[in-house]
């Protein structure tokens, strides 16, 4: 039998599909080439904002008329559904709509009511269930409703089947409550992953061969779990970081680096920056989400630190980690904002000089705080602020790449460059892109990379002994 996943949002949410494909792999069932052909399609779905849920919606249209045309329905016809009438006629099975995730989390007692091409709605806390899911397809059995469990359980795996990086969590939720944030309604309170697992995940990536590995929690440096499970003893981010640098050297791992995602600036601590700058299999890449330079709207946005804060964090870091490059999130529009906080947003930026940025305008959550908010801006205005944002970045970036032409450095090549095979596209430690002329054999491979010049946000560089 066959499976299908589609995977939208953050990174947990790419860890937790890989995660759940284990699963179908363990019982022999095997990757379709596309839904049209699929015995079971799951769709990992995203609600941090409504545009991912719009596309969402879409595809719930698109899956009722690919069932309906499975199903042999008279009328049932789309081009883009030849490919599985085709395989109807050749005697396929029903096809089953699981959908998982944050939007099945928020939605979860309405979903299949409102959507009845869904057979299963598998909310954050219920993933364990999916083995009973499995066995139900495979016997052909009635679809069942799925009970959300009341904690977070960790994969033992969520490693991707030949890939050379993957992620690894450590931790889920989060007890920030922003007020424009819709994860901690959907992912519940912070629980960290004790020690032991952590190192036992890690261990098997090593026998994979794994390259690279990315600690993952949505406000990750807040880690703070037991060495092992009911040991009564526990260790913080920082300590983390020690013991997996530790670890990685002792046993003479494949894993050449590690990363982390994503930064709060409340508990980025100097233990933490101390780590990094310590061990160089710690890459020197932050990303510490600011969302915006004005105090008023931090404030109103509970964040919980002002500019002058913020700032003091990043000068620590670059007094420590002088290569250090700096990434962050930026949000324009939210309610409230004025012209004078959007200046503040681009002096800001234009102080800390990050290396890129995720921009986007604020887009009000069911459920949260700031939808509530009675002085929302325009779309037409939000656009506007997010377009000098978004330009801004743009002149750092390339102004903050050419200080980097030049230099050697060290590169992990990932795949075949798009605009020629005869060259590969690496990534740097500070989370850089350079494509240089290589074999493609190449990739999975650390290299040392000369940067040259610069295209766009990508580096083109020459391979040096």
């Amino acid at each position: 039998m066959t499976y299908f996943f589609e995977t939208y949002g953050c990174q947990m949410n790419v860890a937790e599909s890989a995660a759940v494909e284990r699963l179908f792999v363990a019982r022999g069932w095997t990757p379709a080439p596309t839904a049209q052909t699929a015995d079971m399609a799951i769709i990992n779905t995203c609600s941090v904002r409504q545009t991912a849920e719009n596309r969402i919606f879409g595809r719930l249209g698109w899956y009722r008329g690919l069932k309906a045309v499975r199903a042999g329905e008279p009328g049932a016809k789309d081009k883009s559904l030849g490919e599985a009438a085709a395989f109807v006629r050749d005697g396929a099975r029903p096809l089953t709509l699981v959908v998982m995730g944050c939007m099945a989390e928020r939605l979860l007692t309405s979903f299949q009511a409102d959507f009845p091409v869904i057979d299963y709605v598998v909310g954050t806390f219920a993933k364990q269930q999916f083995g009973d899911i499995i066995t139900a397809v495979e016997e052909r059995r009635s679809a069942f409703t799925v009970a959300d469990a009341p904690t977070y359980t960790f994969a033992p795996l969520s490693y991707k089947t030949g890939s050379f990086t993957s992620y690894v969590p450590i931790m889920h939720g989060c007890n920030q409550f922003c007020t424009f944030c819709i994860v901690p309604h959907v992912r519940g309170r912070e629980v960290s992953r004790p020690v032991k697992d952590i190192m036992a995940e890690i261990d098997a990536l090593s026998q994979y061969g794994v390259r690279e590995i990315t600690l993952l929690g949505q406000t990750v440096d807040a880690y703070y779990g037991e060495t092992e499970q009911g040991s009564g003893q526990y260790c913080d981010f920082a300590a983390l970081l020690e013991t997996i640098a530790a670890h990685l050297r002792h046993t003479k791992s494949s894993i050449g680096w590690v990363r982390f995602l994503s930064s709060h600036p409340n508990s980025l601590n100097d233990a933490v920056i101390e780590a990094i700058a310590t061990h160089d299999v710690l890459c020197p890449h932050i990303h510490l989400a600011v969302q915006h330079g004005s105090d008023d709207i931090l404030k109103r946005m509970n964040r919980r630190y002002t500019v002058s804060d913020y700032l003091a964090v990043v000068e620590r870091i670059r007094a420590r980690i002088p290569q250090v490059s700096l990434t962050t999130d930026i949000m324009v529009g939210f309610p409230g904002e004025t012209d004078a906080d959007v200046q503040l947003t681009l002096d800001l930026m234009e102080r800390v000089r990050y290396e890129n940025a995720f921009m986007y305008y604020y887009n009000p959550r069911e459920g949260t705080p700031a939808a509530r908010f009675t002085d929302q801006v325009s779309v037409k205005e939000k656009k506007q602020r997010l377009s000098a944002v978004i330009a801004l970045q743009k002149r750092i970036t390339k102004e903050e790449m050419h200080k980097r032409l030049g230099t050697v450095t060290r590169a992990l090549v990932e795949s075949v460059s798009r605009d020629s095979t005869a060259e590969v596209l690496a990534k740097t430690p500070q989370d850089e892109r350079v494509a240089f002329a290589a074999d493609k054999r190449s990739i999975g491979e650390f290299v040392t990379v000369r940067l040259d010049t610069c295209a766009g946000e990508t580096f083109r560089g020459t391979r040096v002994s």
